[in-house]
């Protein structure tokens, strides 16, 4: 059955909170975001009060040059020498093609739950409901992960040695604390957020012009000198800048943070994509600025290669600055550990909350549930513990280690079937953009290329590779990448056939064709 276009849909099991009132809530937003969300087909539930600056502030920090510098500096040196860099400007360049698709889709349909949301209209409900599926798991098991490598920071400020279980304790803590201020709200989020990423940029920003300008022990040559670094790992010089690609690429993922808040976004088909193109271009050049300074400053590269230094970065800081920088370094790594996983996680809520209000997540009528400031608190609460059911995993390190290789291919999985999903719905339906962004027959090439650089990246990624692992590292850490993102998939395919969510999805979507005050849209490919 399908619902009467001249009117809004309301979402399955109405929450109980005064926040879902239909009137209240969308009187206090603005009446044209108000609108266009009720032509889409919902209320609005959210606080709308990001402006472009808040929503980029998202961005930002779930990139965070700091944290993305961090994740590939130590591989990068270790596997491709000097001459790793280099890699980082070909990521670069392939996520920007990403951000465009996502611009002209972000427009369009300037929804929560990004990637479930957008392959539903482009490529029917199946197709729709396991790429959200395949989102939402990856985001939630990197905050895991960024949790966790956050924790030793922690005792790194008062210079202690932590054991495994202390280390998963304080995981946990974070985790709690930045769901804690994720429960009240959108604007304290923002706060925090907006804070932290000060902090993070002044002092990248400052920390890298420094070591460049003052502290450079070596010349620009370095920037071409492989250490032998292939050699010593067994591989081709090839193979070396193949394997820091596929590391690279976790550098510049995140920007889809500024999706997850379009709801709570003023002028959100205009904002958006302009918020999601600054905060990858800031980090990038950030990033791209920083492991440059980091590499001419350290006084042994040649020392990473050889596995003696696994900290380039605070090396090179504290070589530059002296010991007095250590500790200052310190709090700017955890502050920007903290606003990652703040953002992140509020994310991951808003992904949830979009596919519970549709009733298609299990446990929908609890997970789409929002509170009294307006923030999507079931999903809050979902995404937290799914999180957290990961972190023993901690106690052994190879487990956290195939953790952290799963969440970078599940992560770029979603991207290559929504760019693949909106090349498809271009060349088979002909479906155009027709929101406030579009790159007219140029986005057509743009998105081809995207769908050959996230098909690519996948594969790169999900090669099994003993240099990428620890010595010794056991086997299914060496396929953890192709095995992690095998077993989500295989569950969200059990979840389709026992459960048949694409079934009340099928409905609704059949039900958009035509909305009152929205462009008509064509019929979704039903995969």
């Amino acid at each position: 059955m399908t619902e009467n276009p001249s009117r809004a849909r309301t979402s399955p099991a109405p929450p109980a909170t005064p926040a879902a009132s239909p009137a209240a809530p969308a009187a206090a937003a603005p009446a044209a975001d108000a609108d266009r969300l009720a032509a889409l087909g919902y209320r609005q539930e959210l606080r709308r009060s990001l402006g472009v600056l808040g929503n980029i502030s998202m961005g930002f920090a779930v990139v965070s040059p700091v944290v993305g510098l961090y994740a590939v500096s130590q591989v990068g040196l270790g596997v491709a020498g000097g001459a790793w860099v280099w890699a980082l400007p070909v990521c670069l360049l392939g996520q920007l093609l990403v951000v465009a698709v996502y611009s002209e889709l972000a427009s369009q349909w300037p929804l929560a739950g990004g990637a479930y949301q957008w392959s539903r209209r482009l490529a029917g409900p199946t197709f729709a409901w396991l790429t959200g599926w395949l989102w939402q798991f990856a985001v939630m098991f990197a905050n895991t992960t960024v949790a966790y490598l956050a924790s030793p920071w922690f005792f790194a400020l008062f210079g202690l040695t932590p054991t495994p279980a202390q280390l998963v304790l304080v995981s946990a803590a974070f985790m709690l604390f930045c769901a804690l201020v994720n429960a009240y709200g959108i604007n304290l989020l923002r706060w925090f957020v907006s804070l932290g990423i000060a902090a993070e940029a002044v002092a990248s920003v400052l920390v890298g012009f420094a070591l460049l300008l003052f502290f450079r022990a070596h010349g620009f040559g370095l920037l071409t000198d492989l250490l032998d670094a292939p050699a010593t790992a067994g591989v081709s010089t090839g193979g070396a800048f193949l394997a820091v690609v596929a590391v690279g690429g976790w550098a510049f993922i995140g920007f889809d943070a500024c999706v997850s808040t379009a709801e709570e976004t003023k002028d959100a088909g205009r904002q958006v994509p302009r918020a999601m193109w600054w905060a990858l271009l800031s980090v990038g050049a950030v990033v791209v600025l920083n492991a440059v300074s980091v590499e001419l400053a350290h006084p042994d590269p040649a020392a990473v290669v050889r596995g003696e230094d696994l900290d380039p970065v605070t090396t090179a800081v504290t070589a530059g600055f002296g010991d007095w920088a250590a500790k200052p370094f310190v709090v700017v790594v955890l502050i920007s550990f903290t606003a990652c996983l703040m953002a992140s996680q509020g994310g991951a809520a808003r992904g949830l909350y979009s596919l519970a209000r549709d009733g298609v997540f299990p446990f929908a009528a609890k997970v789409r549930k929002v509170n009294r400031h307006r923030a999507p608190i079931g999903g809050l609460v979902a995404a937290t513990l799914v999180s957290a059911a990961a972190l023993p995993l901690g106690l052994e390190s190879t487990a956290m280690g195939s953790l952290i290789t799963f969440g970078t291919a599940a992560t770029f999985l979603p991207f290559f079937l929504l760019c693949l999903a909106a090349l498809l719905a271009r060349l088979r339906t002909g479906w155009r953009p027709c929101g406030p962004v579009s790159y007219g027959r140029v986005g057509t090439l743009v998105n081809a290329l995207a769908v050959v650089w996230t098909g690519l990246e996948v594969v790169n990624i999900c090669w099994p590779r003993t240099i990428l692992a620890p010595p010794g590292a056991p086997w299914y850490q060496v396929w953890a990448a192709l095995l992690g993102t095998g077993l989500v998939t295989l569950a969200g395919l059990g979840y389709l056939l026992v459960r048949r969510p694409q079934r009340l999805m099928r409905d609704d979507a059949l039900g958009e064709r035509e909305r009152p005050g929205g462009p008509e849209e064509p019929a979704p490919a039903v995969l």
